[in-house]
């Protein structure tokens, strides 16, 4: 496969680390020998770091690139799929189960799956491991656990601390270079000389060459000095190595001098610092500082302290700063984060803190539901991105201890991330949870019904997208919902549009346009005139069609909504072309590539990319024309069912590559498809939407 740049998600910043060669050069060994290698040891001890430099370095021996999933932030094995699938460039909008999509979307491709802390998953992780390595011969999988994964062809590098000098001379790659590596960080100028040399040793040992251990003792460096850092530690360490308290007893068990880094560190926040060490453990993934207030703060705990805390804390090294171009967020290492865990628990606030996390999401999700239809659809997606650990820890928490409709209000509320944003799997999974889960009528349970029909349609499933249709029907007629009903309608003209019935899809359409308010911007309205006006097209009523989409244009354009403006431009684009205007029909394609591409939406993607090929042809670009026509395929491959199913759409496609096929004969046909099928998605957006040929 020929690319046009490294692909892979691996965070350049976690790469560095202190020695730790003999290891590196070990995990590139055992992954030439074997396809599955896992990175054992104690918490704490680098497996991450180590191996994240050895994926870097052997990234250039992978054509597919090299993706890091990590796996700290999930509570159940059933969202690995999920993950694995977000971590690559694919979607996961298949009707299919996604282990499946995984294994056809990995089976041709040279990559390897970075797998981080699977420890508390090690089941699921060996079980999809031997799924995957099975059906793509060309995959490899590197993990890091704190115990091996317990497969037959896993091989394991087992990492110990680094190591430390017995006299007072120190070399590279051992722990005292870390040392003084991290506190020259925490105190600018810091170097090792004569009088504070036999403290570092001190530590050192007595920190027993633990990594995570080591930063943060140098943390304390910024208040202490190197002797009383030492002598403080010699304490610490004799009343923490016979403790019997119940936090330093992990499966597996911590290492002593982790114990003794994490409890001294522990001990020396004040009050305030732990209690919000403690409570920000519920946090998955990273952390917005303003869902801490939401979900932290209280009578002990007062919001306006919380910033100050984060800071504190941040410099101790508890957490790790990330400045993103939205604001600040903030990370808890695993370790970290498991002490916070178990000190919530011994405190027992961790089931009221975990429902406040719940709730700050539940509330995020139904001011996400409020405001979608509007200007701010880029950073509604950009803010749900960032939060997805934390929505699915949240919804897992929900479904684990249901009250009241909770669960599936939660699932039906972030429709609007599951659907225009190109979760549609992972939304299916969660909505059919809480459905199965919760069967009592209510409002939330209509919506979720609603939301799951048209996942299911956008899946290529028309019966089981009817079934939920049908009974969304039915409950909002039995609640007397109005809204309910208007939304099960637009549902079943889904279903209508899918199976090509376009009289159906102009009846339901026509229906609804006529009981939409003129002005206001609702979903159904906007999907009734999609809809309209592609069976218009369809019919060869070019006039209809258009008239409907600049209806559709004005509304969103008075609204700033991009969204379905962008599904309006395709069909647009359609139109143009039916009217022989193919210079108008590209412009159109274009700009509703560049909107589904920010907002991820591979259906639209699709869409739009199979009209830029006709369009393409028609302007006498009939290489270009292939190109897109392999993207096109690559992104339907992912999505499940190529144009969606749409008859109409399939028509148009077949007659374009037979169009191009004849210009170009079947040899460079060929190699021009390629191109555009084997392209990393954004090289291949990126030559869709003007710019250089992928290769």
């Amino acid at each position: 496969m020929q690319v046009s740049q490294w692909q892979g998600n691996l965070p350049s910043e976690s790469t560095r680390l202190i020695g730790r060669r003999e290891e590196v050069d070990g995990v590139r060994a055992l992954l030439g020998r074997s396809r599955l290698v896992t990175v054992t040891g104690v918490a704490g001890v680098g497996k991450t770091r180590i191996a994240l430099r050895a994926a870097a370095e052997l990234r250039a021996e992978f054509a597919d690139g090299v993706w890091l999933v990590a796996l700290s932030p999930l509570v159940e094995g059933s969202a690995l799929p999920y993950a694995i699938a977000e971590a690559l460039p694919m979607s996961d909008q298949s009707s299919r189960p996604v282990t499946e999509v995984l294994a056809d979307y990995l089976a041709d491709r040279e990559l390897l799956l970075v797998f981080d802390t699977c420890e508390h998953l090690t089941e699921t992780c060996a079980a999809a491991a031997k799924t995957l390595l099975a059906a793509a011969p060309k995959l490899r999988v590197l993990a890091t656990s704190r115990r091996p994964l317990g497969c037959a062809e896993e091989r394991v590098l087992g990492v110990e601390p680094l190591p430390v000098p017995e006299g007072d001379d120190w070399q590279e790659g051992d722990a005292v270079e870390l040392l003084l590596d991290r506190a020259a960080a925490t105190v600018p100028g810091f170097v090792i000389d004569e009088r504070n040399r036999g403290a570092l040793m001190r530590v050192c040992r007595r920190l027993e060459g633990l990594p995570l251990a080591i930063e943060l003792a140098a943390a304390r460096l910024r208040e202490l000095t190197p002797d009383r850092l030492a002598e403080r530690l010699e304490d610490r360490f004799t009343v923490l190595g016979t403790t019997e308290h119940q936090v330093y007893d992990a499966d597996p068990p911590w290492h002593q001098a982790l114990r003794t880094a994490i409890g001294w560190s522990h001990q020396l926040c004040t009050p305030a610092e732990r209690l919000l060490w403690a409570r920000a453990s519920v946090f998955a993934g990273s952390i917005d500082p303003a869902a801490v207030k939401q979900v932290c703060a209280d009578d002990r705990l007062p919001s306006w302290q919380i910033p100050q805390l984060l800071e504190s804390l941040a410099d101790k090294s508890i957490l790790i700063w990330e400045p993103t171009g939205a604001g600040d967020r903030y990370r808890m290492l695993d370790t970290i984060r498991e002490f916070g865990a178990i000190w919530l628990k011994d405190l027992g606030q961790d089931e009221r803190v975990r429902r406040r996390h719940r709730d700050h999401y539940l509330a995020l999700a139904r001011e996400g539901d409020a405001q979608w239809m509007g200007p701010d659809q880029y950073a509604w997606y950009d803010r749900m991105t960032a939060e997805h650990d934390n929505l699915r820890a949240a919804l897992q928490f929900a479904l684990a201890r249901p009250e009241g409709h909770i669960a599936m209000e939660l699932a039906s509320a972030l429709w609007f991330f599951w659907y225009p944003c190109g979760f549609h799997k992972e939304g299916q999974h969660y909505l059919e949870r809480a459905l199965a889960q919760d069967r009592q009528p209510s409002p939330a349970r209509t919506k979720a019904l609603w939301a799951c029909s048209v996942i299911m349609l956008l899946q290529g499933e028309a019966v089981r997208g009817a079934e939920l249709a049908a009974e969304c029907s039915a409950q909002a007629e039995r609640q007397g919902d109005v809204e309910a009903a208007v939304m099960a309608r637009s549902a079943h003209m889904s279903v209508a549009v899918v199976t090509g019935d376009h009289a159906r899809v102009a009846e339901l359409a026509q229906g609804l346009l006529d009981e939409a308010e003129h002005d206001v911007l609702l979903c159904p309205t906007l999907l009734s005139l999609n809809a309209y006006s592609l069976t218009c097209t369809a019919t060869g009523k070019l006039d209809e069609a258009i008239s409907a989409l600049e209806r559709l244009r004005t509304l969103c354009d008075r609204n700033g909504e991009r969204w379905q403006r962008a599904y309006a431009d395709v069909l647009r684009a359609q139109a143009e072309l039916a009217y022989g205007r193919a210079s108008k029909a590209l412009a159109y394609a274009q700009a509703a590539l560049e909107v589904k591409w920010r907002l991820n939406d591979s259906t639209g993607m699709a869409l739009a990319i199979d009209v830029l090929a006709p369009a393409a042809m028609a302007v006498g670009q009939e290489e270009r024309a292939a190109h897109m026509l392999g993207l096109a395929h690559q992104i339907w491959d992912v999505v499940g069912t190529q144009q969606a199913g749409l008859p109409a759409l399939v028509a148009v496609r077949r007659a374009c590559e037979d169009q191009v096929r004849d210009a170009l004969g079947d040899r460079d046909y060929t190699r021009a498809f390629q191109v555009g099928r084997q392209a990393e998605l954004d090289a291949g957006v990126a030559y869709a939407l003007g710019g250089p040929v992928p290769g």
